[in-house]
């Protein structure tokens, strides 16, 4: 089964990319490997919650959060695998090989210190969306504030296929 069929299983769609809030790109191409900006939970060009997790967000929101960047992170590598003249849409997440590395930022109070099960729902996201090339490496980090006052950011890089594979 493909990645369209099991967004499609979830409920899921491929977002549009979310349009840089600064001077970058949503996502870079090097070698086999493309590496993402950090993604922000939007919906529909707006941020569903704000503030920190453990305070104005719970665990349970921020784990869904999470897995909304997610969702648009692999929209990034999708858009750049299109633009490079490969599938378009949720086909272009075939192309992944293995998500490689996922780095998930957790604006938090304080005193929360469950930061990893909050990017659980990122790496829960790729794993039913990818399969077994959602398995990755992983690094869950606290931090006092992100960028709109989200609650998460996640960053993924990933390895594709070559194209004629």
């Amino acid at each position: 089964m493909g990645a369209a069929a099991r967004l499609a299983d979830l409920g899921l769609t491929l977002p549009a990319v979310a349009a840089p809030v600064a001077a970058y790109v949503p996502a870079v191409r090097s070698g086999a490997h493309v590496h993402t900006s950090g993604q922000l939970p939007f919906v529909d060009g707006a941020l569903p919650a704000t503030g920190k997790v453990g305070a104005a967000v719970s665990p349970d929101e921020a784990v869904d959060l999470a897995g909304t960047a997610a969702l648009n992170a692999l929209a990034a590598v999708a858009a750049l695998v299109e633009r490079e003249g490969g599938p378009a849409g949720a086909d272009a997440l075939d192309r992944i090989a293995r998500v490689v590395k996922v780095v998930g930022f957790v604006a938090s109070d304080p005193s929360f210190t469950g930061q990893p099960a909050v990017v659980n729902g990122a790496s829960h996201l790729l794993h039913q969306v990818l399969g077994e090339a959602g398995v990755h490496a992983r690094s869950a980090v606290g931090v006092a504030v992100l960028p709109l006052d989200s609650p998460v950011e996640v960053e993924i890089v990933v390895e594709l296929t070559p194209a004629d594979a």
